[in-house]
């Protein structure tokens, strides 16, 4: 099963690639075309497969490929964004609708994993969140009494399930951990049996408009009245790309000398906070860890948070092996809520679900929730709460997506002398990194034998020069979250195009 970097999880461990129904492509208008085969397009798909619409999810690689392939999957009743912080900006009702929202997504599961017997080690916890010093032990009491005022059973803990010092803490009632991949993959499976269609290794590249929706993929093209892009971000270039930022974290599952494993997840309120919880998968137990987010391709060394985190976490528990080490992307809204809607400034039959930050696994069932209830024109409570409407155009928007819809690419043509090549000689093996040639920028990739490999360094989405992700191995930027394979591919949206490659001359001296 690949996703999308170079280190496996621990969701990808024995575990297969998923080998959906023969597919073939026809003239067949679909009902909606799901694009992204992740836990919030699978859950979407679903759940209007169950209302007698004929869907087709679009995966540009395999099911998991993305962050539902990485996340450290926990179902929370609370969120990143406080209901203190919700009640401030957005008002009392809107916490209340919010903690109701959670509660429904965590219905959900349940539902699906009962009513389809999907065996997924979907289990319910306690979980805690503590605070150690008198500033987050403040922000902690905050955090109670707003989180009780919206209905979340909460309340404060004498002890926690980790060998921490800590002033004050709180424990959530209701709380679950699955194994996303063995999830996603029973509710696909689901999904096929009532006459879903999985579409895997097919790219959208692009959308003409209009009652009937045409995707174009790489050798054909797609009909659909209604779309709904569940990327994580959507791609193109779109008002919602301002107001989300992309950041990565960093992930351990470890195995301890001493087996004391947390019984029940605990989190930190540390800015990153780090959290802990267990996971039992194929027989053996792993501590969960894992914290140092930070923006996506603003850390010049991605080695430096395994190493930061690898270090917090000695100085806790006994560790005896690090099985699984991996980093994963989110994008965090600007206002701390997610966007489930119909995407903003695009038709009315185009449909979006971003923005989640650290909470995805419970917003994925939101938004299946708010997606299906809105194509079925129910009645939906949560409308206003997670619309983009409230992301307002700004003047002169539409001049802004004209001029970066197309990047100019200007650079070094044809091929290179070897001279061009002599700072390459210094660089390390499997590394990667921006060079200057002939006063122009050009990122370099030198593989383990010592092959190079050339692409142009400017983001084919809004022209940001990208960076290299040491651990990942990939080619990330810094403004809008897209990511490239070391030869240019589109790993992660809102990229369409990947990089353009540039020849590098082969050495027969």
């Amino acid at each position: 099963m690949e996703r999308d970097g170079k280190n496996k999880s621990l969701w990808q461990d024995k575990v297969p690639e998923y080998k959906p129904k023969k597919f073939e492509p026809d003239n067949k208008l679909y009902d909606v075309v799901i694009v992204g085969g992740g836990v919030t397009g699978i859950t979407t798909a679903h759940e209007l497969q169950k209302r007698g619409f004929q869907c087709v999810v679009a995966e540009a690689r395999n099911l998991c490929f993305g962050t539902s392939g990485g996340t450290t999957a926990h179902l929370n009743t609370f969120f990143d964004k406080t209901y203190a912080e919700v009640v401030s900006d957005f008002g009392k009702k809107e916490s209340e609708l919010l903690a109701t929202a959670a509660r429904d997504a965590i219905d959900l599961y349940k539902n699906n994993v009962g009513s389809l017997m999907i065996d997924c080690e979907f289990s319910e916890h306690e979980g805690y969140v503590f605070a150690q010093n008198e500033k987050q032990a403040k922000e902690l009491e905050e955090m109670y009494s707003s989180s009780l005022e919206a209905g979340v059973q909460v309340k404060y803990a004498e002890k926690i399930p980790v060998e921490i010092p800590f002033l004050k803490a709180i424990s959530y009632a209701g709380q679950w951990q699955v194994h996303p991949v063995k999830y996603i993959y029973g509710l696909a499976e689901a999904f096929e049996a009532k006459g879903g269609r999985i579409f895997e290794n097919c790219f959208i590249t692009g959308v003409d408009h209009g009652e009937i929706l045409s995707l174009h993929y790489e050798g054909g093209t797609l009909q659909a009245k209604r779309l709904i892009y569940a990327t994580h971000i959507p791609p193109g270039v779109n008002l919602l790309h301002m107001r989300c930022a992309p950041y990565r974290s960093y992930v351990m599952a470890i195995e301890l000398e001493d087996g004391q494993y947390p019984e029940d997840p605990a989190y930190d309120m540390e800015d990153p906070y780090h959290y802990y919880r267990t996971q039992e998968t194929n027989g053996k137990k792993y501590l969960i860890a894992g914290g140092e987010d930070h923006k996506t391709g603003h850390e010049e060394d991605t080695e430096l948070p395994f190493t930061r985190l690898e270090s917090y976490l000695r100085g806790i528990f006994k560790i005896k092996t690090i099985h699984f080490k991996w980093s994963s992307q989110y994008f965090e809204p600007a206002d701390g809520l997610a966007y489930i809607g119909q995407i903003p400034g695009g038709p009315e039959n185009i449909f979006v679900a971003t923005g989640f930050g650290g909470n995805g696994m419970i917003y994925s069932h939101i938004a299946a929730k708010v997606l299906t209830e809105k194509i079925t024109n129910s009645p939906d409570p949560y409308d206003h709460l997670f619309s983009p409407a409230r992301v307002k155009p700004f003047a002169g928007f539409s001049s802004f997506v004209k001029e970066n819809a197309d990047v100019a690419v200007s650079f070094i043509t044809g091929r290179f002398s070897m001279d061009h090549l002599s700072d390459t000689e210094k660089m390390e093996t499997d590394s990667g990194r921006v060079v200057k040639m002939d006063h122009e920028s050009v990122a370099i990739y030198k593989n383990n034998s010592g092959s190079l490999f050339a692409v142009h360094p400017v983001c084919t989405h809004l022209k940001c020069v990208v960076t290299w992700n040491q651990t990942e191995k990939s080619w990330d930027c810094p403004c809008h979250g897209a990511r490239y394979a070391v030869d240019g591919t589109v790993l992660t949206g809102p990229s369409v195009r990947g990089l353009a490659r540039i020849e590098i001359p082969v050495n027969h001296s």
